[in-house]
């Protein structure tokens, strides 16, 4: 089963209305990125602002991402927290709703030890059947999984993979030599993606996939055919549309970008704040150089 996760897995943004999870927009956003080609979905991640989502929230994202998914694509819900037993709640919740995978994040703002992050993923390993990928990404959670940690995990036979946004592009490598060949390595970066699957990834946890999910699903099937001369020219198209959308804290440009679609409301929520009007300039510009728009 975790086999299935590969290639361009949109981390779905929630969308907003009037301050409440927008179903219609949400289910509807869904069919699109799924229409468009990506390989599989990820519902209430960061970019999913999970953060401010309740728990009742959360679990209906859950389940109208796996409804409206119908059996197209796999869906990885976002199931982490930093308190081991509601990330064990979340992942029975996914598990019985039919996710066919699940996204831990490494615990935030308690800076657990490693031997702390191993009980916690093992935890939540022997809690379900699913596959688990761990999310890897220090600048959010200030804690860094080590790759020997990494490897004691991939010991559990259903902790599959990472996403990795470690910034750190031969963390792949080393993880390949540690994990083995079999370990699933999903991209946490857009702009760094092209490089992260020369190294051996597998895929692409992706914000941009949101806005532009043919082209990025177009990449990636480039990378895994081995065409990287194809893959650049995609890279070229996509990279201002990269940095563009994390121009401000994510996902507000995305909201705004789809906003500017003609997708969905850009609406989000306190603490974070809708992107600005110069961001919005970018974002255009942007969105023209990838022939999004006019």
């Amino acid at each position: 089963m975790s086999s299935l996760f590969k290639g361009s897995l949109p981390a779905l943004v929630t969308p907003f209305k009037d301050g409440k999870v927008d179903e219609k927009a949400f289910r509807a956003h869904v069919d699109w990125v799924i229409t468009e080609g990506s390989h599989g979905i990820v519902p209430v991640g960061t970019t999913g602002e999970s953060p401010t989502l309740t728990h009742d929230e959360h679990k209906r994202v859950v389940e109208w991402a796996i409804e409206e998914a119908r059996g197209r694509v796999p869906v990885m819900a976002g199931a982490g927290s930093n308190n081991t037993a509601e990330a064990i709640d979340f992942s029975r919740h996914a598990e019985k709703a039919g996710a066919q995978g699940l996204l831990h994040v490494t615990p935030y703002y308690n800076k657990p030890s490693q031997e702390g992050l191993y009980r916690h993923f093992k935890a939540i390993a022997e809690s379900t059947s699913l596959p688990i990928f761990i999310y890897n990404i220090p600048p959010r959670s200030v804690v860094e999984m080590s790759v020997e940690t990494m490897a004691r995990l991939a010991e559990i036979p259903n902790i599959v993979g990472v996403k990795d946004a470690t910034m750190k592009l031969d963390r792949v490598s080393a993880q390949r030599q540690a994990c083995g060949k079999d370990f699933i390595q999903l991209s946490g970066e857009d702009g760094t993606a092209l490089a992260h699957m020369a190294h051996g990834g597998h895929g692409c946890i992706s914000v941009t996939a949101n806005v532009a999910p043919r082209l990025c699903a177009d990449f990636q099937n480039a990378c895994l055919a081995g065409d990287y001369a194809k893959a650049l020219e995609i890279q070229d198209k996509l990279f201002p549309l990269h940095q563009a959308l994390f121009v401000e804290p994510n996902p507000a440009p995305s909201k705004a970008a789809l906003a500017l679609l003609g997708r969905m409301a850009d609406e989000v929520r306190l603490p974070m704040v809708a992107a600005s009007e110069a961001t919005r300039e970018t974002l255009k510009k942007a969105l023209v150089h990838a022939g999004l728009m006019n």
